[in-house]
């Protein structure tokens, strides 16, 4: 064989046969795939089922009863902080106040001094004996029926107060009767006050304390009363300017001045005040170098004329 004719042999095509390769494409190409025979239903069981539900429902109301839970506490937050502070505010005053009682009945309250003002005839010392028997008694306990009873012992006193004064003591302030005339007595003169109560017993009528006439000078009496009240409102410079008051009945009380001698009529103690103020301007505008009879008994209409 020639060069020529072996070139030629070797550039003709070969043709493909049935066992040559095939293209890419073609062998990744997916398989046709098997279908595989439908799984038969699983049988239902009534009884899962009903409790599947049952769960379902149980779970669905736990979480409505947490949203509902939610909803109220975000919608109740303000009524709740205010239940808080007045329960809280509430709590501390009770607190407070079962300390304070508590300290206040304690002994560390307890009356250990009392101190007495306003007596002048009394003796201060008698009072405070008197009222001993309530140291050692805690402040707020102090049994003010009994002090009452206890100063009762004392004539004297007019009328009283008492205050305490933590953390020990107790004052009581004393008002003394004030004596408005004299009523002679066997053995000397008795001062008396308005209530006819014997304030204190002299021998000689002390100047400035007029002589009370009135029957018997019981202080129960008409008469008396009728006089003491004129006394009682009477200014006190006229007062200790009157020698003898004196009535036998409440329409006929009458006094003298002891300076000047001057009578006066007054009647009854109604419109004392009035009587009193008229009499008071008819001694300043009438002659005082001479004695007068003055009658007020009638203020509208006085009647003076000279004795």
């Amino acid at each position: 064989m020639t060069r020529s004719s072996a070139s030629t042999a070797a550039a003709a095509p070969v043709a493909p046969d049935d066992g040559a390769r095939r293209p890419l494409l073609d062998r990744w190409r997916p398989a046709a795939r098997t279908e595989r025979p439908a799984r038969a239903p699983r049988a239902v069981d009534p009884a899962a089922q009903a409790r599947a539900a049952e769960r379902a429902a149980r779970a669905a109301a736990r979480a409505a009863r947490r949203a509902e839970r939610t909803e109220v506490r975000r919608f109740t937050r303000r009524s709740r902080r205010r239940r808080i502070l007045v329960i809280s505010v509430t709590t501390s005053l009770v607190a407070l106040v079962a300390g304070v009682g508590a300290v206040t009945v304690s002994p560390l309250m307890a009356l250990t001094e009392i101190t007495v003002t306003g007596a002048q005839r009394l003796d201060a010392a008698a009072v405070t004996e008197a009222l001993d028997e309530h140291t050692g008694t805690p402040l707020a306990l102090l049994d003010h029926e009994a002090i009452r009873d206890d100063l009762r012992a004392f004539p004297l006193i007019r009328s009283y107060s008492t205050e305490v004064v933590p953390p020990h003591t107790l004052v009581v302030r004393l008002v003394e009767r004030t004596p408005i005339g004299a009523v002679e007595r066997a053995g000397g003169v008795a001062l008396v006050d308005a209530a006819g109560v014997v304030v204190d017993t002299t021998a000689e009528r002390p100047a400035g304390v007029p002589l009370i006439e009135a029957g018997d000078a019981d202080a129960e009496s008409v008469a008396f009363r009728s006089a003491a009240a004129v006394l009682a409102v009477l200014p006190a410079d006229l007062v200790a300017r009157i020698d003898v008051i004196s009535a036998t009945t409440r329409d006929d009380v009458t006094f003298t001045f002891a300076d000047t001698g001057h009578r006066v009529r007054w009647g009854s103690a109604e419109r004392s005040d009035f009587k009193a103020r008229v009499l008071a301007a008819a001694i300043a505008t009438s002659d005082q170098s001479v004695a007068w009879q003055y009658d007020v008994s009638a203020p509208d209409s006085l009647i003076a004329r000279r004795l």
